[in-house]
């Protein structure tokens, strides 16, 4: 079988193009020697949340149309291989602080004109249970935020591309055009190729509970995710660490985030610790998505740098880039080309 479309890299950005460009009939070839969700996209956190609908540029506007889109794409996905995402528009609360509320109140309004009346950003009364402290009395809800469960999402991707005749390879050569997804280490060997730093790999903790709020929306606390799953799990995260050694270990910084779960959120106190996990997530230097033409491999692409938007930004990054691979048509915000990042 001719190849159309190589893959190198089989996390969210590589699989997901993959699909988009399968829906359009290429062939396609996924590889990773490591197999599927190997790295930071086997993740366990899935916050699929919003930038603050104010200050507007083309990277909030994609993704507001990126989380819209992600409402019809991950279910085809999940029709097509017969296995489930852990997609969920379930919207978001966070305490509201105090002497914010006119700030608040001003994204409000931003959100009433800038996400067009598709979701909404509003102030409510607290609520009890699974929900935020606030001083205030107050929290912000948005209805634009969605979860997503990173390690079954990459395994709904890859029954998807199975089912529909797509091949995955520990190892093989590149055939027909060629998309790069390989995460930090490909970030590193970008630079390795370049005369400044093109991005790097920012290391995450987090911590999965068992916990059942599946119904209820995510909380963001003080830089705090927590993340009600599909399963019946809850998941905690994550730390920032620019610097690590180990990529995989977790240590006292996790125990920090799950102390601060628990005191924010007391129904969250007795619940058992399921498991920890720590994978590196690739954060290109401009913090926008690397999505285009590869700079260095003429007539190939590179599908990377999605750090902890990643996730988020997959369903309209892949079917534009996989609009640029097979038709030549780029409608990609200029600074999501690799290039830029350069």
């Amino acid at each position: 079988m001719a190849i159309d479309i190589t893959v190198r890299g089989a996390g969210v950005a590589g699989l997901s193009a993959a699909w988009a460009c399968v829906k359009r009939g290429a062939t396609v070839r996924i590889i990773d020697p490591n197999g599927v969700g190997a790295g930071a996209s086997g993740g366990i956190v899935g916050a699929l949340a919003p930038h603050v609908p104010e200050q507007w540029n083309p990277k909030k506007a994609f993704q507001l149309e990126s989380l819209l889109l992600s409402e019809t794409w991950w279910p085809e996905v999940e029709a097509a291989g017969r296995t489930p995402s852990g997609y969920g528009r379930t919207g978001r609360l966070q305490p509201l602080v105090e002497n914010t509320r006119d700030l608040a109140l001003s994204r409000a309004k931003g959100a009433e004109t800038l996400w067009q009346g598709r979701a909404i950003w509003e102030v409510i009364p607290a609520i009890t249970g699974f929900a935020p402290p606030t001083d205030t009395g107050e929290l912000i809800h948005d209805t634009l935020s969605g979860r997503i469960h990173p390690a079954q999402a990459c395994a709904s991707l890859a029954a998807a591309l199975s089912a529909k005749g797509a091949d995955f390879a520990s190892d093989a050569p590149d055939e027909g055009h060629v998309i790069w997804a390989t995460g930090y280490q490909g970030l590193e060997q970008l630079t390795a190729r370049h005369t400044r730093l093109v991005g790097a790999g920012i290391k995450g903790q987090a911590i999965l509970l068992d916990y059942d709020a599946r119904t209820q929306p995510q909380l963001f606390i003080d830089g705090l995710h927590i993340i009600p799953h599909f399963d019946g799990t809850t998941a905690i995260g994550s730390t920032t660490e620019r610097d690590w050694a180990n990529p995989t270990a977790t240590d006292a910084q996790a125990d920090d985030l799950l102390a601060r779960a628990r005191a924010a959120v007391p129904v969250l106190a007795d619940a058992p610790e399921i498991r920890r996990w720590a994978g590196i997530r690739p954060r290109a230097r401009t913090r926008a998505p690397m999505v285009g033409a590869h700079p260095f491999n003429k007539g190939q692409f590179i599908a990377n740098g999605g750090f902890k938007i990643g996730f988020g930004m997959a369903p309209l990054a892949s079917e534009k880039l996989a609009d640029l691979v097979l038709t030549g048509e780029n409608t990609l915000p200029p600074d999501f080309a690799p290039i830029a990042s350069l």
